[in-house]
């Protein structure tokens, strides 16, 4: 039985997914991209909830900010993923205006009821050293002063290995996904007070 009280405690509540192509599913059919697989290894967990895909392929954190609204819907989910940055690093975009455009989300989130996670991202290597230390620590600054949970780079296991990408080398393919989400559930089980 699910431990809530409130609102929806007769119903399953809602895990928002707030993110870019990498949790909107770019280039893979619908059933073999991440938020379906993600509801599928939460259920085979015994997890039972609604997912909520608020992916748009190309969005930055400042896209994300601008449809948080509309994504939440007129009732915050109880609990929020928040997937945002890879395109501010892949475009260069101010590591400082993407700390404020997340912290921004996350405290916005937090302020409706959601509880939150935020997964990190990191800046290609071409960007240079300094650009890719600035960028890393946003996550955590961000999820300190929010009191969300970090996860710290989603693509953990998977940025850079041919194998587990599509040909553009960036999004994941099928056994990416699959990566992804098997090394997300435990976690996921803790914040969504299963484990």
């Amino acid at each position: 039985m699910w431990p809530f009280r409130g609102a929806r405690a007769q119903g399953i509540p809602r895990l928002l997914l707030l993110g870019d192509s990498l949790t909107a599913g770019y280039g893979l059919p619908a059933n073999l991209a991440f938020p379906a697989r993600l509801g599928a290894a939460l259920a085979a967990a015994g997890i039972s909830v609604e997912i909520v895909n608020a992916g748009v392929s190309g969005d930055t954190s400042a896209g994300g900010l601008a449809r948080l609204d509309w994504a939440m819907g007129p009732k915050a989910p109880e609990f929020a993923f928040v997937a945002l940055g890879a395109n501010d690093g892949l475009r260069g975009l101010d590591v400082g205006a993407m700390e404020k455009n997340l912290d921004a989300i996350v405290a916005r989130l937090v302020a409706r009821g959601a509880k939150v996670m935020l997964a990190g991202m990191k800046a290609p290597p071409n960007m240079g050293g300094e650009y890719a230390a600035a960028f890393a620590a946003v996550y955590p600054r961000v999820a300190q002063r929010n009191g969300a949970a970090l996860y710290p780079f989603f693509l953990e296991g998977v940025a850079a290995v041919p194998d587990l990408n599509q040909a553009d080398g960036i999004h994941p393919n099928p056994a990416g996904v699959e990566k992804i989400v098997s090394r997300l559930v435990p976690p996921l089980r803790a914040f969504l007070g299963k484990a």
